[in-house]
């Protein structure tokens, strides 16, 4: 059984950082790319970050990027979640995900996503 734990979320004021962590575990996951998606209250699920097994392409949604840096440790089945230069519009539940393959945007290439950790930002 697939099971992914993430940590790290919190309060936080706006231009703060906070860093999330998600631990894998279950099953083999070489070659696989993780992500990281959010879901703000009243709003549909979206995608904030993703990483290839090999941590050598990462990609940002346009909200994020220069603030966010997504990074994987692999020995450890663990993906990360820097977030600088925080903002209210970044409060949200935060889910990571592992994919099917190659790192995408989509969250139907993710067939398996953790309980979520809650993430507030106040102005």
């Amino acid at each position: 059984q697939v099971q992914l734990v993430e940590s790290g979320g919190g309060l936080v004021q706006a231009g703060g950082s906070l860093r999330l962590s998600c631990a894998a575990s279950g099953r083999t996951f070489s070659g696989y790319a993780m992500g990281w998606f959010r879901q703000a209250p009243g709003k549909e699920r979206e995608f904030v970050a993703t990483i290839s097994w090999s941590g050598g392409y990462t990609y940002y949604a346009d909200s994020v990027k220069g603030r966010f840096t997504i990074s994987r440790d692999n020995a450890k089945n663990t993906v990360y979640l820097q977030m600088n230069s925080l903002k209210p519009e970044d409060t949200a539940v935060y889910y990571c995900a592992v994919g099917v393959g190659r790192a995408t945007q989509s969250p139907y290439d993710y067939p398996y996503w953790g309980q979520g950790t809650q993430v507030t930002v106040s102005s």
